[in-house]
């Protein structure tokens, strides 16, 4: 037998440190077409171009695979907004619309935004999932939100009665995109009534920020 060569060795290496996102991938597209519940572990392994055991080396249940899903494409992202927020500075309103337009575009431009259908589609029938999502996505989402416009009272650029209500006035729309983007949108209905998705937020969001703003000094 003829030995493996060392490129062949590297190929096999990087081909297998590739798999797990090679497999969440595949995964995301299966749920969010056919739904979590619908589909099998072995379409989803046939997908990735692997055998279902090896499915099950890297993600030992369709759930866990799941939850997976959702850390990769929306966790992390999360988690780099909430170094973004740390990080930026200037006036809050400023701040937060090219923050929130362009963490928002990331996910919704990207698979990302297939998970917000998927989750408020299945989460009645799998809680489990519904308590990891509003852990790893939810509260650590809100929370960005939150501590900017806390910033923006702080500094006296906003008024603000309930900082929560303020939260989700923000968040929902934009997590209703991500929604209408993989129904109505993926089914072709209502095309004349679209707005451009990035223009949609920045209107949005000054809508929001006017309502907020804190009174001029007499």
């Amino acid at each position: 037998m003829s030995p493996i060569s060392p490129d062949a060795c590297l190929f096999r290496r990087r081909r297998k440190e590739a798999r797990p996102a090679e497999l969440l991938e595949a995964a995301l597209t299966l749920f969010v077409e056919k739904g979590f519940a619908a589909t099998r572990s072995e379409e989803v392994a046939k997908a990735a171009g692997v055998s279902k055991g090896t499915l099950y080396l890297y993600f030992p249940s369709k759930e866990e695979l799941l939850k997976a899903v959702i850390q990769h494409f929306v966790g992390t992202e999360i988690e780099a907004g909430i170094q973004e927020a740390a990080a930026a500075d200037g006036p809050v309103a400023e701040v937060m619309e090219q923050l929130l337009v362009a963490w928002w575009m990331r996910i919704y431009e990207g698979p990302a935004s297939g998970v917000f259908k998927l989750v408020i589609t299945e989460v009645r029938n799998f809680p489990e999932i519904g308590e990891f999502w509003v852990e790893r996505v939810v509260a650590p989402g809100q929370a960005i939100v939150a501590g900017l416009i806390r910033r923006g009272i702080a500094r006296g650029e906003f008024a603000v009665d309930d900082v929560d209500c303020a939260v989700h006035s923000i968040l929902m729309p934009l997590i209703l995109e991500c929604v209408h983007k993989h129904s109505f949108m993926a089914c072709g209905i209502g095309k004349e009534l679209e707005i451009h998705p990035e223009t949609f937020m920045h209107a949005h969001l000054r809508l929001i920020f006017a309502g907020l703003k804190a009174p001029a000094s007499a």
